[in-house]
């Protein structure tokens, strides 16, 4: 028996992140439940990212919906799990993009967008010229190497997650028994594309990788041990980190004891203290205040409203 390939068809199967799930997404899905048309939920400006991001002025963010990870503690569990958002095209997404620029925004800031990382090449070619700020990468951290290299020279500035180190923690909480392994090759395949960190004289970030760090209660000795096997793969000169402390319990966090409450200011402090050993030469830290609910944004976008 002879079996017949549609090498068309296999065109189309999504292999954007490390899950690999070999599907069309024209007609399903895989781990991250995301049709192939893209999927948003909220445009507009943020000003609660880094202020070397959002310059106190705001990041021009646009949400996607859809995730592959599926964090129990997911914070934007309603689009990340639920999909809540709408449809639009790769036109629409490039005409936000401008938009969003027209209002000010300081960078176009792409959040959890690897699942359509290629609609978001698309939509950079369609802007073209016309969009002239920094467009930012904002994702978990478990991104594809050979999907970043397609971005190389479409992103100005990576913002990856290094979430856990232990592959016992990263597949009871995210199910990705490989998250450290697969997180270290991104972060440096990111690091090679932006190399040191710009800013302007205004602190500014122009350029560069930096990487974030939620710290997690009970879970503080895994968070040293990400940092210090980072340094052993990244030259700490050439990516900037940020530390923070907004966990606050919600989604399935209940059915986890451990991580059921907030992270203490001991847990956290003992992370930011060992990280300021390792020669990071930009770093930021999280006022405690922020772990507050009501600094998740309202995920609300109707096209043609948000912005």
């Amino acid at each position: 028996m002879h079996i017949v390939f549609n090498m068309e068809n296999m065109k189309h199967l999504c292999n954007l992140c490390p899950r690999k799930c070999n599907v069309d997404r024209t007609v399903t899905t895989g781990f991250c439940k995301s049709p192939d048309k893209i999927r948003i939920a909220r445009v507009g400006l943020h000003e609660w990212e880094e202020p070397c991001i959002s310059y106190g002025k705001g990041s021009g963010t646009i949400f996607f919906s859809g995730c592959n990870l599926g964090c129990v503690y997911c914070q934007n569990n309603e689009i990340s799990s639920y999909l809540h958002g709408t449809e639009i095209t790769t036109h629409t997404l490039a005409e936000e993009m401008l938009k969003l620029q027209d209002m000010g925004a300081v960078n176009i800031n792409f959040v959890t967008p690897s699942h359509y990382a290629d609609k978001i090449i698309e939509a950079l070619d369609i802007a073209g010229d016309r969009l002239t700020i920094p467009k930012v990468y904002n994702s978990s951290g478990y991104e594809n190497v050979d999907t970043l290299k397609k971005l190389s020279g479409y992103i100005d500035i990576y913002l990856p997650d290094l979430k856990y180190f232990s592959p016992v923690v990263s597949k009871k909480y995210s199910f990705c028994e490989d998250y450290y392994s697969i997180a270290v090759k991104a972060i440096s395949e990111m690091a090679r594309q932006t190399g040191t960190p710009v800013f302007d004289i205004d602190g500014h970030m122009k350029k560069g990788t930096m990487v974030r760090h939620l710290v997690l209660p009970s879970l503080y000795k895994d968070s040293i041990s990400a940092f210090e096997n980072l340094v052993k793969h990244v030259n700490p000169k050439e990516i900037a980190v940020s530390i923070m402390c907004q966990y606050f319990p919600t989604h399935k966090a209940q059915d986890f004891p451990e991580i059921n409450r907030k992270t203490t200011t001991l847990e956290y402090m003992k992370v930011v203290d060992f990280v300021r050993t390792l020669g990071f030469e930009h770093g930021f830290m999280q006022e405690k205040s922020s772990a507050k609910k009501e600094y998740v944004p309202a995920f609300d976008y109707e096209k043609g409203e948000n912005v």
